[in-house]
């Protein structure tokens, strides 16, 4: 089988891959692709793709409607660089609330001052800050990086109120009791002298944090974006914080707007760029692909549903790729005589994905009779 990497994947990532998996540079012959944050939106991608593993949670550079319609599967790893995210969000926090910036850069402009330890004393009183200590943090989203932002925040003595429509009672179950959940934003508006972004980039987010919503907030407050830029209305922002309703704004994704503006502080999306975030999404895309390909086993898909249909011990597996049509009649009128063992669909959206066991080998033809369906997508063998 193999496998294209887009961009540099960590080295103890790839090594994950066993005998079976050859990694190459040549696209057109790829069967399986890993990728960071290279644009795919523009490349023509061979016919025999299978897979694409996104080494991080953000998709937004990959095609997913078409990739589905393709009956390639991406995936993606969520959580796998969460805590070098976390990490990262409260330094931001922590920048922002002491003006560590500031400081650090008047250090190195008056570095030639043979007294500079003297002239240190009168000058750091620009450069204080307050501390975050007993201070409001409103988290919004709860995922896997939300979540542990909020957890960090609270050990550190934050008030911290939370936000996530979408919280499963797993995750609800590991945050400390002592965290305020809402399902009114407007609260955390009101009351937050901290904000910390944690959603994906959807039509129903673009753009949420706008004038709006800045004429709500409590005058003074910060917001933290390590999501997505576009989450943020960059006009209504530079208004915001001329009034003082936005004191500072943090983010990972700078643009040209944002990186030339007052009070903004800048980082050039290192939020995942750790060694440990690196390796662990790479094993993480790494195991998804293998698993997918050896067993049909689809977990943290993007564009098709969860399954898993567990050890084979079948003589052949067959993994469909259909439209969200009821083919089960059809698929079993091919397999008439056959003896299945077990069968498995599920269905996100629009997209379905359907294995059978069966204890005999399946010819070629009958794969055929499948492929030719109306609705679906893509069929393969698993021996």
């Amino acid at each position: 089988m193999r496998v294209v990497c887009l961009n540099n994947i960590s080295p103890t990532g790839l090594n994950e891959f066993t005998k079976k998996y050859e990694i190459i540079d040549d696209l057109t012959k790829a069967e399986l692709i890993v990728v960071r944050s290279a644009q795919m939106h523009d490349i023509d991608l061979p016919k025999k793709l299978l897979a694409i593993a996104r080494a991080g949670a953000g998709v937004n550079n990959i095609p997913l409607d078409k990739m589905a319609e393709a009956g390639v599967v991406v995936f993606n790893t969520p959580g796998a660089n969460a805590n070098g995210v976390k990490e990262l969000v409260i330094a931001g926090l922590l920048i922002a609330s002491r003006d560590i910036v500031g400081g650090v850069n008047w250090v190195k402009a008056n570095q030639t001052d043979e007294a500079i330890s003297k002239s240190i004393e009168k000058a750091k009183v620009a450069f204080g800050g307050n501390e975050i200590f007993g201070k409001t943090i409103g988290v919004i989203g709860l995922g896997a990086v939300g979540g542990k932002v909020a957890e960090a925040c609270f050990n550190l003595g934050m008030k911290v109120i939370g936000f996530d429509p979408y919280l499963s009672d797993e995750a609800r179950s590991t945050l400390p009791n002592e965290i305020m959940l809402t399902d009114n934003l407007d609260q955390i508006y009101k009351v937050s002298d901290f904000m910390s972004l944690h959603l994906p980039l959807l039509d129903s987010t673009r753009y949420m944090m706008n004038e709006e919503v800045f004429e709500k907030v409590k005058p003074g407050c910060t917001l933290l974006n390590f999501s997505r830029d576009a989450l943020v209305d960059d006009d209504d922002l530079e208004q915001a914080i001329a009034s003082g309703k936005i004191k500072k704004y943090v983010t990972d994704f700078p643009n040209y707007k944002t990186a030339n503006m007052e009070n903004v502080i800048c980082i050039p999306h290192l939020g995942a760029s750790t060694e440990e975030s690196e390796e662990n999404c790479a094993y993480m895309a790494c195991h998804e692909l293998m698993k997918f390909v050896e067993t049909g086993t689809i977990m943290n898909s993007v564009n098709y549903p969860r399954i898993d249909p567990g050890k084979q011990e079948s003589v052949s597996r067959i993994v469909v790729l259909h439209q969200k049509e009821d083919l089960m009649v059809q698929f079993m009128d091919i397999l008439f005589n056959k003896p299945v063992l077990n069968i498995i669909t599920k269905t996100k959206g629009s997209k379905s994905v359907t294995i059978f066991d069966i204890d005999e080998d399946i010819p070629l033809d009958c794969l055929h009779k499948f492929k030719e369906l109306e609705g679906v997508i893509r069929v393969r063998k698993i021996s």
